[in-house]
């Protein structure tokens, strides 16, 4: 069984965060790039099942800047066999829907028996990438997985809804996305990330995915023009000092008076 594992490079959370004025895109350089902890936990998921049985292959696969290749060795650390990297300077800024063709024309490419990622991005917060390449690929989906078995031809989980909790059955090659309800994800051991500098990372061009793109109704002169575009970025103005009200006896009344004008509360009859 070959298991492809959708990470993602983000700023990391505990960092500064920030977007490039001119371009409305993450300003990378002001914070770390880190894996995305949730990506991690899917990586955590499909490693946890190698471990169990045999002939069970973990391929990570990222789409992102050349500068995250270090994030993406971490994944390799953990465990995974091999890593691939999509690296092109004409996927700056794409889109969900371009996102979505590039890494399923990838899935393609690798031939895996189930692909598994995180339910949404700390830094985009799609959420809508699992669903999108499942209807890229005419994969079945299953989305939101709070509890994930893998079996030899299908994939078992549970997930939430509106009345409880629902059981979910999927006949591979399947979709899966996970939320922070699966264990948490390792961390990497010195021997892991001895091996990783020793392991494959494949680097690929829109270019060497031509006959995928193709496949998919997603030619490459046609992912060469944006979808969408940013029109135009302005930075957050400062937050405004509160109010502060002092009880002199009509403390309440005051409060009161200043929820109503912010039509916080209902106006007394």
């Amino acid at each position: 069984m070959k298991i492809v594992v959708l990470v993602k490079p983000v700023p990391d959370t505990f960092g500064d965060r920030a977007l490039t004025l001119e371009t409305g895109l993450a300003d990378r350089a002001v914070s770390e790039t880190v894996l995305d902890e949730i990506t991690e936990r899917a990586l955590e998921a499909a490693i946890a099942h190698a471990e169990t049985g045999e002939n069970v292959e973990v391929v990570a696969v990222t789409m992102a800047p050349e500068s995250s290749q270090a994030a993406l060795r971490k994944a390799l650390a953990m465990g995974a066999a091999s890593a691939v990297h999509v690296i092109d300077e004409r996927l700056l800024g794409a889109d969900l829907v371009r996102t979505a063709e590039v890494l399923a024309a990838v899935v393609r490419r690798t031939a895996p028996d189930l692909v598994l990622t995180g339910n949404a991005s700390t830094d985009g917060v799609g959420g809508v990438m699992a669903s999108m390449l499942a209807e890229l690929l005419e994969w079945p989906a299953v989305t939101q997985a709070e509890t994930l078995t893998i079996e030899t031809d299908a994939v078992r989980a549970t997930r939430a809804s509106d009345g409880g909790t629902m059981a979910v059955t999927a006949t591979l090659p399947a979709i899966v996305s996970v939320t922070e309800s699966l264990p948490d994800p390792r961390l990497p051991a010195l021997r892991g990330i001895m091996s990783a500098k020793k392991k494959p990372l494949e680097t690929l061009s829109l270019d060497d995915l031509a006959d995928e793109l193709a496949q998919l109704a997603a030619p490459l002169d046609e992912l060469e023009e944006p979808r969408s575009i940013m029109i135009a970025a302005t930075k957050r103005p400062p937050r405004k000092a509160g109010e502060v009200i002092t009880d002199s006896g009509d403390a309440a009344e005051r409060i009161v008076a200043f929820l109503t004008e912010r039509r916080l509360v209902g106006e007394r009859a």
